[in-house]
């Protein structure tokens, strides 16, 4: 009888243990979702680490409550339907989607900025660099909640190699960008375009031709002297271009150099890149197109460049979009009409 029952026992444990082996998945199990559109929420990434000119700084990806103030990234942010706070409007292009809209805050320009506003908004991002970049520990302390990236890079005369801090400054401030409000691919499909244009334009170039590269600005003629400073110099280090003139103790001002017309038409340049000023600057009273300040010039008409019509001019924005796309179109104009 005991036997019996301690047989009845044992058949009953062990149905029990194969139903709960039934019921349990091995630990080590890998469970495969059905489609690959399934996606588990609780493992997408929320956080993104870049770095930036100070270091490794943790972005939330796609942030809410956006600053930009950075001239470098308006264009790239817009084209991607990125949402901005605020913004510094009077330093940027007229035709901005965020000057339009009333919704964005306006911050004022760099020189006094009402920085107050980037608190009101409570961003989770502020993107810095270039004309605002003096004010990222201001912010810093202004925002302590936000995570705040400066994206600026160093193409002054102080600078080692500034044509290649330009280049490498534009290509990691979009991939960090792409990084950050989740455009990895189109980030990287600008990047592209932009090696492509870099090397179309540096191929159409004869190694030969003297280049002279000004900026125009109040109807006044100045000498933007090769390889540092804004747009222009730089260019001289990527391309290899042999400089039309050289003047000792020449700086990076966003004017140019107060240089002679007269001295400028004296190294008779075969080329001559022109960046207006003025053309990007809606307010300026005393603005003259830069076409009309070259062709009124006496001094320059009987150089090589502007008798053979060899004078390019930037895109007419690009003193306040100094964006990838900018240098972009910039290096693809340059590349088909050196080629010629």
């Amino acid at each position: 009888m005991r036997k019996s029952k301690f047989f009845k026992l044992t058949v009953i444990m062990a149905i029990f243990a194969l139903m709960l082996t039934a019921c349990t998945k091995p630990s080590n199990e890998t469970v495969k979702p059905e489609t690959n559109d399934q996606v588990n929420e609780s493992t997408e990434v929320s956080t993104v680490e870049i770095t930036d000119v100070h270091g490794t700084v943790t972005v939330p990806v796609n942030p809410k409550n956006v600053v930009a103030l950075d001239n470098r990234t308006f264009e790239t942010l817009a084209n991607w339907g990125i949402e901005l706070a605020a913004v510094p409007k009077a330093v940027m292009p007229a035709d901005s989607p965020y000057v339009a809209d009333e919704s964005v805050q306006d911050i004022g320009n760099h020189r006094e900025p009402n920085l107050e506003i980037i608190a009101a908004v409570n961003p989770e991002l502020v993107i810095v660099g270039q004309r605002f970049a003096r004010f990222y520990e201001d912010i810093k302390a202004l925002v302590p909640n936000a995570a705040v990236i400066d994206l600026n890079f160093d193409v002054s005369e102080a600078a080692d190699s500034p044509g290649e801090n330009l280049i490498n400054g534009l290509k990691n401030s979009t991939i960090v960008l792409g990084q950050i409000f989740d455009k990895n691919k189109e980030a990287e499909q600008l990047v592209a375009d932009f090696d492509q244009a870099i090397k179309d334009a540096k191929s159409a170039y004869n190694g030969t031709d003297t280049v002279m590269s000004i900026v125009v600005s109040g109807g006044d003629i100045g000498f933007s002297a090769p390889r540092s400073g804004r747009v222009w110099g730089p260019m001289y280090e990527i391309f290899g271009w042999v400089p039309a003139l050289e003047v000792g103790g020449a700086s990076s001002d966003h004017q140019g150099d107060d240089i002679s017309v007269e001295a400028i038409a004296q190294s008779n340049p075969d080329w001559i890149f022109v960046l207006d000023r003025d053309a990007a600057i809606s307010s300026t009273t005393d603005a003259v197109p830069a076409q009309d300040v070259i062709d009124n010039s006496p001094a320059l008409q009987n150089t090589t460049a502007v008798s053979e019509g060899k004078i390019v001019y930037a895109p007419n924005d690009t003193y306040t979009n100094e964006s990838i796309q900018t240098y972009l179109e910039l290096f693809e104009g340059l590349a088909k009409v050196l080629a010629k």
